[in-house]
């Protein structure tokens, strides 16, 4: 697990990868933290906290079915945080910072969408931490006005890392 604190976003990095390919690396904590910094940045001010974890298709599988009913795994899951009415009030009162929520990737699922897409898999992480702290702030891809909106931000978010329009 590692921390790092980049303006108003803590983000706490879990790497839960057991054998990680020399030729497929995942971009650093450093790295992941200044995506979600940034996409945070674009809609919000306020101090908050993530978790963004790295797993195995298993585990991605797993939480995939679990909370959407989807018997695969996924790219990436958001999981925004209900609020401290749900914690004891002994840890609420703990908290210095409001937490946003937990973001869980799937790196071998990234490495086979970002070689199917012809994109490098540095940028399509970008693409999956800020899609993932976009939904972490309410933005959702529901309708047609939705997906619209959430596509146009990500891309501009994503041109102020210079990597080109996912989509």
């Amino acid at each position: 697990m590692t921390e790092h604190a980049s303006g108003d976003l803590h983000v706490d990095v879990q790497v839960a990868l057991s054998d990680i390919d020399e030729d497929a690396e995942p971009p650093s904590a450093a790295q992941l933290t200044q995506w979600a910094q940034c996409a945070y940045s674009a809609v919000r001010d306020t101090p908050a906290e993530v978790t963004i974890r790295l797993c195995e298709t298993e585990e991605s599988h797993t939480l995939n079915h679990s909370y959407r009913g989807f018997d695969k795994p996924t790219n990436v899951l958001s999981f925004p945080f209900e609020g401290l009415d749900d914690l004891p009030p002994e840890l609420a009162a703990e908290l210095a910072t409001p937490i946003l929520g937990d973001i869980v990737i799937c790196h071998p699922v990234l490495i086979t969408e970002a070689k199917n897409q012809q994109k490098s898999l540095s940028d399509h992480y970008a693409h999956m931490v800020t899609h993932g702290i976009l939904h972490l702030c309410g933005y959702d891809h529901q309708d047609d006005p939705s997906a619209e909106e959430m596509e146009a931000l990500e891309t501009r978010i994503l041109a102020q890392s210079h990597i080109a329009n996912p989509y």
